[in-house]
């Protein structure tokens, strides 16, 4: 016999839903039946699996060992990678991602920030291989794999549902920060449509729809400051879409520096290799929480910045020196 103790990682959900989690390699007709026999009970008492669950509920497993270890099973790929965690608390935490880190598998064989999130948490005892049976910390958001900067992650349930919530209700504000070509003295407010190709998994930015699939989109961005042909942009982002930033700004003429897949290949050519640069200088800068109540409530009206990548302000310092 084996017992779960809902904890708030599990709570808010159906009996089922968890069951699923737990004996991930069984059939659902399995622990359907075995609910109908009171081989798996909920408080004592015979459940039918819709039951929505509360934090201190007991589950009771009545089954061999053998059985659980059967249709129970945690696939874990342990990292040595030390994360740059910005900040953390209960609930999430965020980390400045670096270039060439994927943030969510692409395929099976890949390491992504997922993976060493579950090791940091697991090394620091936070996590065990038996409560991610039923619970998996994740991100919140994605950025492209040579995009650095913050990421968010929620380490319990309520924490990745609130974070989920304020990305989906666009109230969490993100600023970028990247460097592009041409000279910029004006802010600017862009909006669109983005076209996605998923065959090159490049994008087009368009005036108007041309199907329904295209998505609207909207840019903000303010110079920072320009020197040699280049300026450094705060790019606010409102809508969060593939590739938004490098496309949009490209459409207006101002591509990303070390951008090759919409950039300028000669300009990016002598700063990779006047500098080693190996990809866009676009950087996750700052974000800010709006004003919260209830889970998550520490962090509200919260600014959280993340430095840029060593490269990044070396090329920015070395512009700005020179006459």
């Amino acid at each position: 016999m084996q017992e779960i103790k809902v904890t708030k990682n599990e709570a808010g959900q159906r009996l089922d839903k968890l069951l699923a989690k737990y004996l991930n390699e069984a059939p659902k007709s399995f622990f359907y039946k075995m609910m109908r026999k009171k081989n798996i009970v909920l408080n004592g008492k015979k459940a039918t699996g819709n039951e929505k669950l509360e934090e201190g509920d007991i589950v009771k497993l009545f089954l061999a060992d053998e059985t659980i270890r059967k249709f129970s099973s945690v696939k874990i790929q342990r990292t040595k990678t030390n994360l740059s965690v910005i900040y953390e608390d209960q609930d999430v935490v965020l980390i400045n991602k670096p270039v060439g880190m994927l943030s969510q598998k692409a395929k099976e064989s890949d390491v992504s920030l997922v993976e060493h999130l579950i090791s940091y948490l697991l090394d620091a005892g936070e996590l065990s291989e038996e409560t991610l049976k039923s619970f998996r910390p994740s991100i919140c958001n994605r950025l492209d794999r040579n995009t650095s900067g913050i990421v968010v992650a929620g380490k319990s349930l309520p924490g990745l549902q609130k974070m989920g919530e304020l990305f989906k209700e666009r109230t969490l504000h993100k600023y970028y920060r990247c460097l592009v070509q041409g000279v910029i003295r004006e802010d600017q407010y862009l909006k669109g449509w983005l076209k996605k190709d998923e065959k090159t998994n490049k994008v087009q930015i368009l005036d108007r729809p041309s199907d329904p699939s295209d998505q609207p989109i909207e840019t903000e961005y303010h110079p920072l400051w320009t020197k040699e042909g280049v300026t450094l942009l705060e790019v606010r982002l409102i809508t969060g879409k593939t590739h938004q930033i490098r496309a949009h700004l490209a459409s207006e003429g101002h591509p990303l520096i070390g951008d090759y897949k919409y950039g300028d290949r000669k300009l990016n050519d002598f700063y990779q290799k006047k500098y080693g640069l190996k990809s866009q200088l676009l950087h996750a800068y700052r974000l800010e929480f709006p004003v919260m109540e209830g889970v998550c409530s520490q962090l509200s009206e919260k600014v959280f910045i993340a430095d840029v990548p060593p490269l990044f302000a070396k090329i920015c310092k070395e512009l700005r020196s020179e006459r």
